[in-house]
């Protein structure tokens, strides 16, 4: 795709989130784009909502009967992310801030009775030291100060698909949050292609291998190569998705 073409898809994406969240259309890309993102960003991190299930929760704020249980944070989370999603449409033109960034924590966490009840901060930088699997991340003490090196950088550079990949890859080694770290950070990968004329990058959860691996090279090795090329593919899945709705 020219620069020409893809300026025009992301002009019809932006118009139409606005007409079809507005019209409370279930219907169109909005939707479609909603539920996709939702679906898989929590998928990656263990959800066992289905993508049927997640659809007739955006759709209708229902269920479906089932003889199995469903998990009560699974449902929050969901709900959260449609939230968040949204949060992300009405401040898109506000530059990304620390404070921009906690506030789509909050609308993705503030449902959650478990995180809650543990004692989690919500929408504001964890309070106690997280890990990524055997990976120590930032020390809830020097969080905001690492946050703030890495938006410094991030708002001097022209941003290219490579410079996401540094940025997410930056973001989730500082692991801000006590949870929701890979959700808040995938939402703000979409939202900073949408600001920067990039086609969205939605993570399919049958990626989700691929993508931890380029995630600890980044950490291991310093280089996001694996991972710029995974996003690439991932531009190409979502347009071709939405080429339906064109």
């Amino acid at each position: 795709m020219n620069s020409n073409d893809i300026q025009e898809f992301i002009s019809f994406l932006t118009t139409r989130f606005k007409i079809e969240r507005e019209k409370f259309d279930r219907s169109g890309v909005y939707a479609y784009t909603q539920r996709l993102l939702a679906y898989n960003s929590n998928k990656i991190e263990g959800s066992t909502l289905t993508e049927e299930q997640t659809a007739s929760l955006f759709d209708h704020g229902t269920l479906p009967r089932s003889n199995d249980y469903y998990r009560a944070k699974d449902v929050e989370e969901m709900n959260g992310h449609f939230l968040m999603f949204n949060k992300m449409l009405d401040t898109l033109e506000e530059p990304l801030s620390q404070d921009l960034i906690k506030q789509f924590h909050y609308e993705l966490k503030s449902g959650v009775f478990e995180d809650r009840a543990n004692g989690y901060a919500i929408g504001d930088y964890k309070k106690r030291p997280n890990m990524i699997g055997m990976y120590q991340t930032v020390r809830p003490e020097n969080v905001e100060a690492e946050m703030q090196i890495l938006m410094d950088w991030y708002q001097h550079q022209s941003v290219t698909i490579s410079v996401l990949s540094e940025f997410h890859a930056g973001y989730e080694s500082i692991h801000p949050f006590q949870d929701g770290n890979g959700r808040t950070g995938r939402l703000l990968l979409f939202r900073e292609c949408l600001k920067n004329t990039l086609i969205p990058v939605v993570i399919e959860d049958a990626n989700r291998n691929e993508y931890l691996e380029a995630l600890a090279e980044c950490r291991k090795e310093h280089c996001t190569d694996k991972l710029t090329r995974l996003f690439e593919k991932e531009q190409a899945f979502y347009f071709d998705k939405c080429r339906y709705f064109c």
